[in-house]
């Protein structure tokens, strides 16, 4: 069976190596970029950050399984690869490490930003002490847009911070929200309070119909006066040039992005002139989520060769 991986050779930590030597009885291939178009002669294909429409599964002629490195499938086409009878399958973020990962992330982002770390290098080469002033996530009020697995992963946590947490989902969950010890978890409804109570917003949704842009010029102008966005769902979250003028002309005191309107971003955008901290979509980039998504991957590529079930399937 021949697997390509819609990615560098070298993307994603070098996993690509890891599965060659794991699974020799393979045919490996990187596509050594994220722009697919053809999947001629490809069985299995790990599509990473490319997206998968139904004009390049047309070029499919024995595909057998979609099987993704984490949990986002947006860019793949599942009704289109469903018509074609191509199975789809993801690595949930909660059975890897992944969730975990992203959360502890996302925490630095926070950190980073009302440490005003941006500041410090310079201070450092000056020799000043005792600068910058900072604040602290104790006694702030955190929203969560999103309290699936990372959300979760990210309450968890932040309750040792003493911070209070309020989020939405796209259901009510007053018993989850007493698990995880926030103030509410309500529906997409409550969306503005939340907005407006925060001093931190974290974002961890799928790009979807539903969510695309759910943070635009009229939602930023909710946030709180001075508070931060962190967004490491997905980019298409965030309306770019809305982001750009609540961070020039307020309410935004600064915002964290691992994932962006464009991957690669160009690194000339003027967003990157803002009091900004940007990491390259490296969230779920660490030896946890990596060894989770790999021995989850190689499952499903065993269970594929041998004719059983593929687990996580969507279609």
């Amino acid at each position: 069976m021949k697997v390509l991986f819609a990615a560098p050779e070298d993307a994603w930590g070098g996993i690509f190596a890891r599965y060659q030597a794991a699974l020799p009885e393979f045919e490996w291939q990187a596509l050594g970029h994220y722009d697919l178009t053809r999947l001629t002669g490809v069985d299995v294909l790990i599509p990473t950050m490319s997206p998968v429409p139904a004009e390049v599964l047309t070029t499919a002629d024995r595909l057998q399984l979609i099987q993704q490195m984490g949990a986002g499938l947006e860019g793949v086409d599942i009704d289109a690869a469903k018509a074609r009878g191509v199975a789809v399958a993801n690595v949930p973020t909660d059975i890897s490490g992944n969730a975990d990962s992203v959360a502890e992330l996302a925490i630095y982002q926070m950190l980073a930003l009302i440490r005003q770390a941006r500041h410090i290098p310079q201070l450092m080469q000056q020799r000043q002490l005792g600068q910058p002033l900072g604040g602290t996530l104790k006694g702030a009020t955190i929203g969560l847009i999103g309290v699936g697995g990372i959300g979760q992963a990210l309450a968890r946590r932040l309750r040792a911070f003493e911070a209070t947490l309020v989020g939405v989902k796209r259901h009510q969950d007053a018993a989850l929200a007493e698990t995880l010890g926030m103030a509410w978890c309500d529906e997409m409804s409550r969306l503005d309070e939340l907005l407006a109570v925060s001093d931190f917003v974290v974002m961890s949704l799928p790009d979807v119909a539903e969510t695309h842009h759910l943070m635009n010029a009229q939602t930023l102008a909710k946030m709180k006066p001075g508070s931060y966005l962190i967004n490491v769902g997905r980019g298409g979250l965030v309306e770019p040039e809305a982001l750009l003028q609540a961070l020039r002309h307020g309410p935004l005191a600064g915002a964290g992005l691992d994932v962006f309107w464009e991957e690669p971003p160009d690194p000339e955008h003027p967003l990157f002139q803002e009091n900004i901290v940007a990491t390259p979509h490296i969230g779920g980039v660490t030896q946890l989520s990596i060894n989770g998504i790999f021995a989850a991957v190689c499952d499903n590529l065993r269970r594929l060769q041998q004719g059983d079930k593929v687990l996580n399937r969507w279609c």
